[in-house]
């Protein structure tokens, strides 16, 4: 009897609204749809299931990869807007490269001095590296002791290059001229490498003697702290070795891959020192007018244009994913609406006996719809938030934003399934006739 009056009481208030105005209207329909929900606890809980991790995963995503593209072009960036990198391929780049690519002839170190003398252009400089790029870590190991650094990056490059990057020293010098002119054996570690070889807080590395490979180098000056581009951890150009250029040829005089690092005067000079180096390289490489480039120039530009690439391509493949649930969700919210029809047919037949009209009915089960899904986005944005603030928490290099853009798209995307699989049940139930819903048992 209790719920009888209940229900009644509701009709009362639903024969009502077509004389109230349209936002207590919208306020009594809501209501009526929430107590509809209330009564249906496990069955509007299943139902809603799937908007709630769909929305919820839009969110979470969404969240992460703005974290991640904060700090990778932040890092990128920090290289500055006027550097100018040529390699013999490129180093940005999706899919399979091209056999041609490992085909082509190293460039050679001198044509530095020669870009160097290049209208526009600050500074040249040309790298060795030997390392794993295919895992961005180092092959070799350096000892001082019983302490035993792995996976160590040598890099040699000559004093010029500080003036291309803005590396900071955390103690010690920068190699000197001196020191390439004479092959000095000496080093600058990396920050990480350092801590490793020199635990001891009081134990200042400089001026002692480490092993590379079994050789032994002075230690000069050790590198600061770099930023950590994708996520928590150690930094592999942390765990570095760097020498004078010319030290690590006598090292290693079978490697002759060498990158050359270019500052232009400033970013509005790039295009015409590009353009300038291009020219160049085709001469000394002796390139007729008929044939490719068989080198690389590209600036930091290309690392940002590739991780949008690889973001993009992360969240469309997410959010197509999602896109499945939400339709799932979808149909369930369907499935439960015709469900409901049928049981308060009766309601119904009640609600249009005593002045009830078909766009009432129809607007009462498209809120009823829209309601739960829309609770169902609520929940799915609290819980996709939540959790890209654990990330945050237990990545802190990795800052994840919660965007205000795809909070609202999470909710407006949640309303809109309910409204679009919430017609065809009010639309059905609108148009029962009202003296055989009066008859239904």
């Amino acid at each position: 009897m209790r719920e009888a009056g209940r229900k009644s009481r509701g009709f009362a208030r639903g024969a009502l609204t077509a004389r109230q105005p349209w936002l207590s209207e919208l306020g009594e329909a809501v209501g009526l749809a929430v107590d509809a929900m209330r009564r249906n606890k496990l069955r509007s809980s299943l139902t809603i299931g799937s908007i709630v991790i769909a929305v919820g995963t839009v969110i979470a995503v969404t969240s992460v990869i703005s974290g991640l593209n904060t700090n990778v072009i932040g890092s990128v960036q920090s290289l500055g807007s006027n550097i100018i990198i040529c390699y013999r391929f490129p180093w940005a780049s999706l899919g399979r490269p091209p056999s041609e690519w490992f085909t082509r002839k190293e460039l050679q170190a001198d044509l530095a001095d020669k870009i160097a003398l290049l209208p526009h252009v600050d500074t040249a400089a040309a790298s060795l590296r030997i390392f794993r790029p295919e895992f961005g870590a180092g092959t070799s190991y350096v000892t001082r002791g019983q302490y035993r650094a792995k996976n160590v990056i040598l890099q040699g490059a000559p004093p010029q290059i500080r003036r291309v990057f803005d590396i900071g020293l955390a103690s010690g010098r920068a190699i000197t001229p001196v020191d390439e002119e004479h092959r000095s054996p000496v080093v600058i570690l990396g920050f990480d490498t350092a801590k490793t070889l020199f635990p001891d807080p009081n134990d200042d590395p400089i001026g002692k003697e480490v092993l590379v490979e079994g050789r032994v180098f002075t230690v000069v000056g050790v590198n600061e702290l770099r930023k950590q581009a994708i996520a928590g951890g150690a930094n592999p150009e942390d765990n570095l070795v760097s020498f004078p250029l010319s030290t690590l040829r006598k090292l290693h005089p079978e490697q002759k891959d060498y990158v050359i690092w270019v500052k232009a005067s400033s970013a509005d000079a790039v295009p015409q020192v590009v353009d300038a180096m291009r020219d160049l390289l085709r001469r000394e490489r002796r390139l007729t007018s008929d044939k490719p480039d068989d080198f690389a120039i590209f600036t930091p530009d290309a690392f940002i244009d590739l991780w949008q690439q690889i973001s993009s391509g992360i969240f469309i493949l997410l959010f197509m994913v999602a896109s499945v649930t939400l339709v799932v969700g979808g149909i369930g919210v369907m499935n439960i609406m015709l469900v409901s029809v049928t049981e308060r047919t009766r309601e119904i037949g009640i609600r249009k006996a005593i002045g009830a009209k078909r766009r009432n009915i129809l607007q009462q089960f498209l809120l009823e719809a829209m309601t739960l899904t829309g609770i169902g986005g609520i929940i799915g944005i609290l819980g996709g938030g939540g959790l890209g603030m654990l990330v945050r928490v237990f990545a802190p290099s990795l800052p994840a934003t919660v965007s205000v853009f795809w909070v609202s798209m999470g909710m407006l995307t949640a309303t809109s399934i309910g409204l679009l699989f919430g017609i065809y049940p009010a639309w059905k139930a609108a148009k029962l006739d009202p003296v055989e819903a009066l008859r239904y048992e």
